[in-house]
């Protein structure tokens, strides 16, 4: 009996381990190993794209039914922004189901918006090295943040004080009946433009990082981005007044002097390094 239990013993320590998972080539430092890159046919890049799309497509899907829920509230928000007491003026029958969808199928889609980014970038990242992947993934959650940031803003402040201005702008002279399409279609350009606008530091860090613009030559250009600002700005605002052009502009060079301090803080040794020209010296 107890050599048969020595036997169990001994066969149960020579069983094989379960080996661990091991961590993302991209995580791995940069001591010299070999880049690991995947090599697929056609028909494999082909279903891998399939792969990506019908799970973003998913997300969306599963995003959707909540914005279902949420988008009573936000138009109940809406309305009361843009000073329509008595509620939306539409045009059509259909125009109450066709807004609520369609706010609804916006707010699926932010909240999507990261799950679509990670899909996307996991098909591209096979064919990056391992430092450019580093960059990339540790961007994702700066941008899907940015992004929300951005949103909020134009939902919450941007398109509010926009609205009252307006509706506010001549009231003896103009009668407010805002059009439901309308209002909506103007919280989608100031939520979306700031949105995308709003991820100017990320973009400074990225061309930082690899090389393309020192923190020193952004610090310099002040002038001419302030100016490219103003034009941003311009075109993210539905309007052309001056004062909500402001309401755009502020945030957005706040946003890139915060874009020089990351590039400086986080971006100090560039991606790729442009070695200086050499004379000739035969």
């Amino acid at each position: 009996m107890p050599r048969r239990t020595r036997l169990i013993v001994l066969q149960l320590s020579q069983a094989p381990h379960p080996h661990l998972p091991h961590r993302p080539d991209w995580l791995r430092p940069d001591d010299g190993t070999p880049e690991i890159f995947a090599e697929m046919t056609l028909g494999e890049h082909l279903i891998e794209l399939r792969t990506r799309i019908v799970r973003a497509c998913l997300s969306v899907g599963g995003a959707f039914i909540i914005g279902l829920v949420l988008a009573v509230p936000m138009l109940n928000k809406m309305q009361h922004d843009s000073q329509a007491t008595a509620g939306f003026d539409i045009r059509s029958p259909v125009d109450p189901i066709t807004i609520y969808v369609r706010v609804a199928a916006y707010i699926a889609l932010g909240l999507a918006f990261p799950l679509i980014l990670y899909q996307l970038l996991a098909f591209v990242s096979p064919g990056l090295t391992r430092r450019e992947k580093r960059v990339v993934y540790s961007a994702i959650p700066f941008v899907a943040i940015l992004a929300i940031l951005g949103g909020s803003y134009g939902f919450f402040i941007a398109a509010p004080r926009a609205l009252y201005f307006l509706s506010h702008f001549m009231p003896h002279v103009f009668m407010w009946q805002p059009d439901g399409p309308e209002v909506i279609t103007f919280y989608l350009t100031l939520m979306l433009g700031l949105a995308l606008a709003f991820q100017i530091p990320v973009v400074m860090f990225i061309l930082a990082k690899i090389g393309i613009v020192s923190p020193q030559k952004m610090a310099k250009v002040r002038k001419y981005a302030f100016i490219v600002i103003l034009i941003v700005a311009a075109v993210i605002t539905p309007s052309t007044d001056p004062f909500n052009m402001t309401i755009v502009a502020v945030p957005l060079y706040l946003l890139y002097e915060f874009g020089i301090v990351i590039a400086r803080m986080f971006a100090k040794s560039p991606m790729i390094s442009i070695p200086p020209p050499t004379e000739d010296t035969a």
